[in-house]
């Protein structure tokens, strides 16, 4: 693009921008657990901003390795990002590209992402996503954080009609705000525990995906503590109720005619995708337990990856490197229609950027490698005992994050995906993560020990 081009792209921006009534916008980027790190800018500053500005030191946060004394990293806004806050219409948030030195910051997870879609592309593909956002909105009290609604007390409280009224008016605020961005929502609901929420809106390319993603988060707590709420992206902040994943819904397209290149109409092994979908699926359980310390990537995580203990019975959460048909048990689900494939795996604690990053460069390997996944998985996976598991040969997926940062250390591909300082940055604060909380000393043992002898 010419100079004058860009130049008429961003007044293009500024001038729509304004007439909304926007007065500042947000040179905006994520740190290594996905929060957004953010700048002000009045809107007549916008074509400066565009134009690298807005510097930030990486050494100051988390997961962008720079020494204090490296060149700042300057986030370049991404134009067709912009949207308009719906809780603050006078601010407009805008994704960025870091850089530093004239080129891409290496160890930016918007950057990370953006390598392996240029993989995929090389390799004639786009690669699409859908993410599941499910999430718990709750209330402060002196006894600790409940539920909204006194009527969310059912043991199976899933898709109750009740306590989802009762959180109407916060869950239309939000609605009307995703559709009016243009994020299609299809879908919303009271999901499986006291307090939790999901909402499902349509898929698009990867990077505006993991856009969306990060800004989902900022929006649900924002809007929600107008009404004197909070909502938390802990995977599983309470013990007996299922955890939030995000589930990932992926499929790969012709990068010049969009057809989805998962879809067939022949499937012998009757789960409903292509071969591509089958050789993707294979490089995914490959290195499946490297993904997990991405894709969940927190010590509360790993409470959610277990067979049992939610209120209704179930987890709903995958155990195994595995997976199957329309059965919730795998780590990899093909729904029922078909033409994509969902990764049960991932949570909504994760940083959608890396995770999508992680997993396109496994599925790209598989296809690479024109890998085999096996047969798919269609019984019930949390019904085998230990030594079912041992005969056929099933493997688990880590149980606990010090487990999933080892993995993740040990496959060469992090690093490949990751780069060098991003790699060392991840395995350092997680691993640090994984100590802290092993040396951290809890109530229950306590209660347990204190007095035990």
């Amino acid at each position: 693009m010419s100079v004058e081009s860009a130049q008429a792209a961003v007044e293009t921006v500024q001038q729509k921008l304004r007439e909304a009534g926007v007065k500042y916008a947000m040179s905006s980027f994520v740190d290594l657990h996905g929060n957004i790190k953010t700048k002000f800018v009045p809107l007549s500053h916008l074509p400066q901003m565009a134009a690298g500005s807005e510097l930030f030191t990486g050494a100051a946060l988390d997961g962008l390795p720079q020494d204090i004394s490296d060149e700042e990293l300057s986030a370049i806004p991404d134009l067709d990002s912009a949207v308009q806050l719906p809780w603050r219409k006078e601010v407009a948030y805008f994704a960025s590209d870091l850089y530093t030195e004239g080129k891409p910051f290496e160890a930016a997870s918007r950057n990370i992402l953006k390598r392996q879609l240029e993989a995929a592309k090389e390799l004639g593909f786009t690669f699409n996503l859908g993410i599941e956002t499910e999430f718990f909105v709750l209330k402060d009290t002196p006894g600790g954080p409940v539920e909204v609604s006194d009527r969310d007390n059912l043991s199976k409280p899933c898709y109750t009609a009740p306590a989802a009224l009762d959180n109407f008016d916060w869950l239309t605020e939000m609605v009307e705000a995703m559709n009016d961005m243009g994020w299609g929502v299809y879908s919303f609901d009271h999901e499986d525990a006291q307090g939790q929420f999901e909402i499902d809106f349509k898929y698009s390319d990867a990077l505006t995906m993991a856009d969306r993603a990060v800004f989902f988060r900022l929006m649900a707590n924002e809007m929600v503590r107008k009404h004197g709420y909070f909502a938390t992206f802990m995977p599983k902040p309470f013990a007996d109720r299922s955890g939030s994943g995000a589930h990932f819904n992926m499929s790969l397209a012709d990068a010049e005619t969009g057809v989805n290149l998962f879809e067939t109409d022949d499937d012998p092994r009757g789960c409903g995708i292509s071969e591509l979908g089958y050789k993707f699926i294979a490089g995914v359980l490959k290195h499946a337990p490297a993904i997990c310390a991405v894709i969940a990537p927190t010590v509360n995580s790993y409470k959610r990856l277990v067979r049992k203990g939610s209120m209704s019975g179930s987890t709903w959460a995958p155990v195994f490197v595995s997976y199957g048909n329309n059965n919730r048990t795998n780590m990899i689900r093909v729904p029922l229609a078909g033409g994509r494939v969902e990764c049960r795996a991932a949570d909504i604690s994760c940083n959608p950027y890396l995770g999508a990053a992680i997993i396109l460069a496994a599925g790209l390997e598989g296809i690479r490698e024109n890998l085999d996944p096996g047969a798919p998985h269609t019984e019930n996976m949390y019904n085998y005992t230990e030594a079912e598991i041992l005969k056929n040969g099933l493997g688990l997926l880590p149980r606990s994050l010090g487990e999933a940062v080892e993995e993740f250390a040990a496959d060469s591909l992090s690093r490949d995906v990751f780069g060098e300082s991003m790699y060392n940055a991840y395995i350092d604060y997680k691993g640090q993560e994984w100590d802290e909380y092993q040396a951290h000393v809890s109530e229950w043992e306590t209660k347990r020990y204190l007095k035990f002898f």
